[in-house]
Protein backbone atom coordinates (compact mmCIF):
# COMPACT_ATOMS: atom_id res chain seq x y z
CA UNK A 1 0.00 0.00 0.00
CA UNK A 2 1.04 3.41 -1.04
CA UNK A 3 0.55 5.22 2.38
CA UNK A 4 1.10 8.95 1.07
CA UNK A 5 -1.15 8.98 -1.44
CA UNK A 6 -3.67 8.15 1.06
CA UNK A 7 -2.67 11.75 2.86
CA UNK A 8 -3.87 14.99 2.80
CA UNK A 9 -0.83 16.55 4.25
CA UNK A 10 -2.77 19.40 6.15
CA UNK A 11 -1.77 22.89 7.81
CA UNK A 12 -4.59 24.61 9.38
CA UNK A 13 -3.39 26.66 12.23
CA UNK A 14 -3.93 30.12 12.84
CA UNK A 15 -0.38 31.45 12.86
CA UNK A 16 1.51 30.18 9.39
CA UNK A 17 3.90 31.31 7.91
CA UNK A 18 4.37 31.90 4.17
CA UNK A 19 7.89 29.43 4.65
CA UNK A 20 5.84 26.62 6.54
CA UNK A 21 3.47 26.60 3.50
CA UNK A 22 6.60 26.35 1.32
CA UNK A 23 7.65 23.43 3.37
CA UNK A 24 4.49 21.78 3.41
CA UNK A 25 4.29 21.55 0.01
CA UNK A 26 7.77 20.65 -1.05
CA UNK A 27 7.05 17.76 1.41
CA UNK A 28 4.13 16.65 -0.24
CA UNK A 29 6.07 16.73 -3.86
CA UNK A 30 8.66 14.58 -2.13
CA UNK A 31 6.83 12.28 -0.60
CA UNK A 32 3.78 12.30 -3.04
CA UNK A 33 0.73 13.06 -0.32
CA UNK A 34 -2.49 13.10 -2.22
CA UNK A 35 -2.59 16.72 -1.40
CA UNK A 36 -2.25 19.61 1.06
CA UNK A 37 -4.82 21.02 3.12
CA UNK A 38 -4.47 24.27 4.20
CA UNK A 39 -6.54 27.54 4.80
CA UNK A 40 -8.36 29.83 1.64
CA UNK A 41 -5.36 32.67 1.50
CA UNK A 42 -3.04 29.75 0.95
CA UNK A 43 -4.55 28.16 -2.16
CA UNK A 44 -2.90 30.75 -4.19
CA UNK A 45 0.31 30.14 -2.84
CA UNK A 46 -0.13 26.31 -3.15
CA UNK A 47 -1.41 26.00 -6.73
CA UNK A 48 2.26 28.18 -7.43
CA UNK A 49 4.35 25.73 -5.42
CA UNK A 50 2.46 22.46 -6.53
CA UNK A 51 2.52 22.98 -10.56
CA UNK A 52 3.83 20.25 -12.00
CA UNK A 53 2.54 17.77 -9.45
CA UNK A 54 -0.11 15.37 -9.18
CA UNK A 55 -0.35 16.68 -5.87
CA UNK A 56 -4.03 18.60 -5.51
CA UNK A 57 -4.51 21.41 -3.63
CA UNK A 58 -7.30 21.11 -0.73
CA UNK A 59 -8.90 23.80 1.69
CA UNK A 60 -11.34 24.13 3.79
CA UNK A 61 -14.39 25.84 3.83
CA UNK A 62 -16.66 27.30 6.59
CA UNK A 63 -14.13 26.47 8.38
CA UNK A 64 -13.35 25.27 11.25
CA UNK A 65 -17.25 26.06 13.05
CA UNK A 66 -19.37 25.54 10.17
CA UNK A 67 -21.62 28.20 11.35
CA UNK A 68 -21.67 31.04 7.95
CA UNK A 69 -24.50 30.90 6.11
CA UNK A 70 -25.25 28.23 3.22
CA UNK A 71 -24.84 31.27 0.88
CA UNK A 72 -21.86 32.69 2.50
CA UNK A 73 -20.07 28.89 1.98
CA UNK A 74 -20.90 28.56 -1.47
CA UNK A 75 -19.27 32.06 -2.49
CA UNK A 76 -16.10 31.23 -0.06
CA UNK A 77 -16.16 27.64 -1.85
CA UNK A 78 -16.22 29.64 -5.79
CA UNK A 79 -13.60 31.82 -4.40
CA UNK A 80 -11.62 28.94 -3.32
CA UNK A 81 -12.35 27.45 -6.67
CA UNK A 82 -10.82 29.94 -8.41
CA UNK A 83 -7.95 30.39 -6.66
CA UNK A 84 -7.03 27.17 -7.22
CA UNK A 85 -8.37 24.38 -5.27
CA UNK A 86 -9.60 21.32 -6.28
CA UNK A 87 -11.05 19.67 -3.18
CA UNK A 88 -12.92 21.38 -0.40
CA UNK A 89 -13.52 20.38 3.24
CA UNK A 90 -16.54 21.84 4.50
CA UNK A 91 -17.70 21.68 7.73
CA UNK A 92 -21.25 20.92 8.21
CA UNK A 93 -23.77 23.08 10.97
CA UNK A 94 -23.68 21.27 14.03
CA UNK A 95 -26.15 23.59 15.46
CA UNK A 96 -27.99 22.42 12.48
CA UNK A 97 -27.67 18.60 12.99
CA UNK A 98 -28.27 19.10 16.96
CA UNK A 99 -31.76 20.49 15.97
CA UNK A 100 -32.41 17.79 13.79
CA UNK A 101 -32.92 20.80 10.78
CA UNK A 102 -32.05 17.80 8.33
CA UNK A 103 -34.20 19.43 5.90
CA UNK A 104 -31.57 22.79 5.49
CA UNK A 105 -28.31 20.40 5.92
CA UNK A 106 -29.50 18.43 2.89
CA UNK A 107 -30.04 21.63 0.84
CA UNK A 108 -26.74 22.45 1.58
CA UNK A 109 -25.28 19.46 0.84
CA UNK A 110 -26.79 19.63 -2.65
CA UNK A 111 -25.31 23.24 -2.91
CA UNK A 112 -22.06 21.61 -2.60
CA UNK A 113 -22.82 18.60 -5.07
CA UNK A 114 -23.69 21.60 -7.58
CA UNK A 115 -20.23 22.70 -7.32
CA UNK A 116 -19.25 19.39 -9.07
CA UNK A 117 -21.80 20.08 -11.87
CA UNK A 118 -20.58 23.97 -12.67
CA UNK A 119 -16.63 23.26 -12.10
CA UNK A 120 -15.27 19.79 -13.74
CA UNK A 121 -13.02 17.79 -11.51
CA UNK A 122 -14.18 19.42 -7.74
CA UNK A 123 -14.31 16.81 -4.91
CA UNK A 124 -16.03 18.00 -2.27
CA UNK A 125 -16.39 16.36 1.83
CA UNK A 126 -18.15 17.34 3.90
CA UNK A 127 -16.51 17.49 7.88
CA UNK A 128 -19.36 15.98 10.08
CA UNK A 129 -17.43 16.79 13.84
CA UNK A 130 -18.19 13.83 14.67
CA UNK A 131 -17.24 14.62 18.77
CA UNK A 132 -20.36 16.81 19.03
CA UNK A 133 -22.33 13.97 17.68
CA UNK A 134 -24.36 10.51 18.60
CA UNK A 135 -23.50 7.71 16.14
CA UNK A 136 -26.96 7.67 15.46
CA UNK A 137 -26.24 11.31 13.99
CA UNK A 138 -23.27 10.45 12.17
CA UNK A 139 -24.70 7.65 10.38
CA UNK A 140 -27.43 9.90 9.47
CA UNK A 141 -25.72 12.93 7.98
CA UNK A 142 -23.32 10.11 6.29
CA UNK A 143 -26.47 8.58 4.63
CA UNK A 144 -27.63 12.50 3.37
CA UNK A 145 -24.01 12.97 1.91
CA UNK A 146 -24.22 10.14 0.25
CA UNK A 147 -27.76 10.55 -1.25
CA UNK A 148 -26.54 14.34 -2.18
CA UNK A 149 -23.81 12.82 -3.96
CA UNK A 150 -20.75 13.87 -2.11
CA UNK A 151 -17.45 12.32 -2.49
CA UNK A 152 -16.26 11.84 1.01
CA UNK A 153 -17.13 12.23 4.64
CA UNK A 154 -14.51 13.67 7.30
CA UNK A 155 -14.70 13.20 10.23
CA UNK A 156 -13.09 16.17 12.30
CA UNK A 157 -11.24 19.54 11.77
CA UNK A 158 -9.00 19.22 14.69
CA UNK A 159 -10.35 21.75 15.98
CA UNK A 160 -12.83 20.22 17.98
CA UNK A 161 -13.25 18.41 21.37
CA UNK A 162 -11.87 14.99 20.17
CA UNK A 163 -10.86 13.76 16.34
CA UNK A 164 -11.33 10.75 14.32
CA UNK A 165 -12.27 7.08 16.26
CA UNK A 166 -12.34 3.87 15.15
CA UNK A 167 -15.91 3.21 16.20
CA UNK A 168 -17.20 6.45 14.12
CA UNK A 169 -14.95 5.76 10.97
CA UNK A 170 -16.03 1.87 10.89
CA UNK A 171 -20.19 3.54 10.85
CA UNK A 172 -19.35 6.00 8.49
CA UNK A 173 -17.96 3.54 6.30
CA UNK A 174 -20.64 1.11 6.64
CA UNK A 175 -23.07 3.44 6.07
CA UNK A 176 -21.83 5.15 3.04
CA UNK A 177 -20.88 1.58 1.50
CA UNK A 178 -17.24 0.97 -0.91
CA UNK A 179 -17.04 3.06 -3.18
CA UNK A 180 -17.80 7.10 -1.32
CA UNK A 181 -14.60 8.31 0.67
CA UNK A 182 -14.04 8.19 4.37
CA UNK A 183 -11.54 10.75 5.63
CA UNK A 184 -10.45 10.57 8.50
CA UNK A 185 -8.98 13.64 10.48
CA UNK A 186 -7.95 14.93 13.97
CA UNK A 187 -5.34 13.77 16.54
CA UNK A 188 -3.36 11.24 13.84
CA UNK A 189 0.06 11.40 14.88
CA UNK A 190 2.02 7.79 13.90
CA UNK A 191 1.60 5.35 11.24
CA UNK A 192 -0.09 3.34 13.75
CA UNK A 193 -2.75 5.76 14.48
CA UNK A 194 -3.28 6.20 10.34
CA UNK A 195 -2.73 2.51 9.80
CA UNK A 196 -6.23 1.80 12.43
CA UNK A 197 -7.96 4.40 10.50
CA UNK A 198 -7.72 2.40 7.29
CA UNK A 199 -8.40 -0.58 8.69
CA UNK A 200 -11.71 0.82 9.74
CA UNK A 201 -12.17 2.00 6.59
CA UNK A 202 -10.63 5.45 5.72
CA UNK A 203 -9.42 6.29 2.13
CA UNK A 204 -8.03 9.30 3.05
CA UNK A 205 -6.24 10.24 6.15
CA UNK A 206 -6.16 14.41 7.09
CA UNK A 207 -2.33 14.95 9.07
CA UNK A 208 0.51 17.45 9.98
CA UNK A 209 1.70 14.38 10.31
CA UNK A 210 2.25 13.22 7.21
CA UNK A 211 5.95 13.36 6.79
CA UNK A 212 6.45 10.59 10.16
CA UNK A 213 3.47 8.58 8.97
CA UNK A 214 5.43 7.89 5.97
CA UNK A 215 8.48 7.74 7.25
CA UNK A 216 7.26 5.15 10.11
CA UNK A 217 5.37 3.59 7.38
CA UNK A 218 8.75 2.40 5.41
CA UNK A 219 10.73 2.08 8.60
Amino acid sequence: MNFAKLIDHTILKPNVLDQEVEALCSEAKKFGFASVCLNPSYVALAKSRLAGSDVKVCTVIGFPLGQNTTRTKIFEAEDAIELGAVELDYVVNVSDVLNERYAVVKAEMEQFAGLKQKHSGILIKIILETCYLSLAQISKLCQLAKEANLDFVKTSTGFGSGGATVEQVELMRKTVGPTMGVKASGGIRSYEDAFKMVEAGASRIGASAGVRIVSEAIS
